[in-house]
């Protein structure tokens, strides 16, 4: 997602506790939103299940996120689905001191969770949806 298109999405991944995973990039000019990637149990090969880490499981959330939305809303645009999730992303970490990736050796630098990301937060459906249901349901 290194190009800039209005609809495309740069996404990744934070823990449980919301901390920034220390493989990940961030900046509110670089990263939309933040979304689960630890822990997640995904499909692996041979029809099993596994728990795994990564953008590449953020991604799906916040790509499932984006279904429910146009499936409930099929009016909405990409664009618009992205503003919802962005404007509805849950904030309550913004002033917590998490540890950032690409800190060298020695003490972790710390920011505040909000100031790595353009929405400031990460995906929450529940919000999105009741936003949705507000602003679009006929």
């Amino acid at each position: 997602f290194f190009f800039k298109q209005k609809t495309a999405y740069e996404i990744y991944q934070c823990d449980w506790s919301s901390d920034v995973c220390s493989s990940d990039l961030y900046g509110k000019k670089s990263v939309d939103v933040f979304a689960p990637g630890v822990d997640i149990y995904s499909t692996v090969p041979d029809s099993k299940y596994k728990k795994e880490n990564g953008t590449s499981m953020a991604c799906p959330a916040t790509a499932g996120a984006a279904a429910v939305l146009k499936s409930y809303f099929p009016q909405l645009s990409a664009k618009d689905i992205k503003k919802i999730l962005e404007k509805t992303a849950n904030k309550t970490a913004k002033n917590s001191l998490v540890n950032v990736p690409g800190a060298g050796m020695g003490k972790p630098e710390q920011k505040k969770f909000g100031e790595l990301s353009k929405s400031g937060g990460y995906i929450n459906l529940y919000e999105a949806v009741a936003y949705a249901l507000k602003k679009y349901a006929k």
